[in-house]
């Protein structure tokens, strides 16, 4: 694996899974169907959101996977771990931030979204080319991401009634008309 061509297609990553994110904020309001359910944002809770960059997140990283040549249990366990701290950042920012503002606002959310963004690429590419045995962590990486997709799809459709996943537009949850 090139590591300068791989850090590279790291940072270029980070500007696709934006635009894919992006893409997917609004293809179920226009399409509607199952695959814009699974991976489009069907409302505008803040999980929907996690969920629109984790898909492009993930998108991205079976086409670094494919091109990079990356050692895969290593690459898996940094993309995997990378995943998480990305939605962990991007929840527990939300939260903070309209704490101490007493509200949201968009272009906090579509700065901080591109900056946690760049900064789970950095972790993974260091993750992943570090001389340490990260890919002894391949079980529990391979794990946490089946998890991460079984919460990923259930969580649209039987969401839990907690604020994380409540529409501030409509005060409902999950799929809501169009």
């Amino acid at each position: 694996m090139n590591q300068k061509y791989f850090f590279w297609s790291e940072l270029i990553g980070a500007a696709v899974i934006y635009g894919i994110a992006t893409l997917l904020h609004f293809v179920y309001p226009l399409s509607g169907g199952a695959l814009s359910i699974l991976f489009g944002s069907v409302n505008e809770s803040v999980w929907e959101h996690v969920k629109i960059f984790a898909a492009g997140y993930t998108a991205w990283a079976i086409l670094e996977l494919l091109w990079n040549k990356a050692p895969f249990k290593k690459f898996l366990v940094a993309k995997v771990f990378a995943l998480y701290l990305l939605s962990l950042m991007m929840i527990v920012f939300y939260y903070l931030y309209t704490l101490i503002l007493g509200k949201n606002a968009v272009w906090i959310d579509i700065l901080s979204s591109l900056l946690f963004v760049c900064l789970a690429q950095v972790f993974s590419y260091r993750l992943t080319v570090t001389e340490k045995d990260t890919k002894r962590y391949f079980h529990e990486a391979a794990m946490l991401l089946m998890l991460y997709f079984l919460m990923f799809f259930s969580f649209t459709i039987f969401p839990p009634k907690m604020p994380l996943f409540r529409d501030p537009v409509s005060g409902g949850y999950g799929i809501l008309p169009k």
